[in-house]
């Protein structure tokens, strides 16, 4: 199934549907795939720099895995695409994210339209202290969305390949399902809004060998429906579930290290055929 993309993105009223001025986009050419076009960003904490000069493309319909060692900005660079950044003390990016056209950081964007259409499942499982049924009904009915709310949640939990695990017990509480049943179930709650991406931070790292083998096949099925973006320290995982993988890595040369984008290609390339030999250390293990 071929993803639509989206007629637009909520701005506030008067302003054009886009940001990008005109110079900008003869300097970043669009290509029609991508849902994301993340160009020269920089992400900073106060005085600390997390991040240099990423720029990547994120293709429709595709998983996308970031991988690379601990710090070096792929859990950063994930939750800029959905402005998760935006409420952490000192944080400040620069250069451009553009989601379908869009300037994501741009004034006239509407931040709670970014997180319905931009949805994020963290790397420990967090339902609420609710019913299994109410975590999924939760975003829908904060939004208006109450018309065939049954429908919409068995959807969900179909979707999240959940369903036939809870059905019969849908008002117990959510606390009281295993590790790899909350995660599927957080999973459901971000897709019962029908978004347009999904993010994934360590989806399977808390979890056991069968229920990451789970999440493994629900990122298979979901494929088809949603853009997905990984994540992962299992480096066997991303070889597994990812279309297209992305190195990340810090960069010594200054006073302080600092993460940035080393390598992005096809999945099998990346881990095959490296092109740079900080990639080809990583994926065999000579570092990490």
């Amino acid at each position: 199934m071929t993803q639509a993309v989206p007629s637009r993105l909520r701005i506030r009223p008067g302003e054009p549907a886009t940001t990008a001025t005109a110079a900008h986009a003869a300097t970043y050419p669009q290509h029609p795939e991508l849902v994301f076009d993340a160009r020269g960003v920089s992400i900073f904490y106060g005085a600390k720099q997390a991040l240099a000069g990423v720029n990547l493309g994120i293709q429709r319909g595709q998983i996308t895995a970031l991988i690379g060692p601990s710090g070096c900005g792929k859990t950063t660079f994930l939750r800029s695409l959905n402005r998760m950044n935006d409420s952490v003390p000192g944080f400040r990016i620069e250069g451009s994210v553009r989601y379908h056209g869009h300037e994501l950081y741009g004034g006239n964007v509407d931040q709670v339209e970014v997180r319905r259409r931009i949805g994020m499942v963290f790397q420990k499982p967090n339902p609420f202290p609710k019913s299994i049924y109410d975590n999924v009904a939760w975003a829908p009915r904060n939004l208006g969305l109450r018309r065939g709310l049954d429908e919409r949640v068995e959807r969900a939990l179909r979707g999240a390949a959940l369903w036939d695990e809870v059905k019969d017990r849908l008002k117990d509480s959510a606390l009281g399902l295993s590790g790899g049943q909350q995660q599927r179930l957080c999973i459901a709650r971000a897709i019962a809004i029908e978004p347009d991406i999904l993010l994934l931070d360590e989806p399977a790292s808390a979890l056991d060998p069968i229920a990451t083998g789970a999440i493994e096949e629900l990122m298979h099925s979901l494929k088809g429906r949603f853009t997905i973006v990984i994540v992962t320290h299992n480096m066997q995982q991303a070889a597994r579930v990812a279309d297209r993988t992305a190195f990340f890595s810090l960069e010594t040369g200054g006073e302080k290290p600092v993460g940035t984008l080393i390598e992005v290609g096809e999945t099998e390339r990346i881990f095959a055929e490296p092109r740079d030999p900080r990639t080809r250390d990583y994926v065999t293990g000579r570092f990490g």
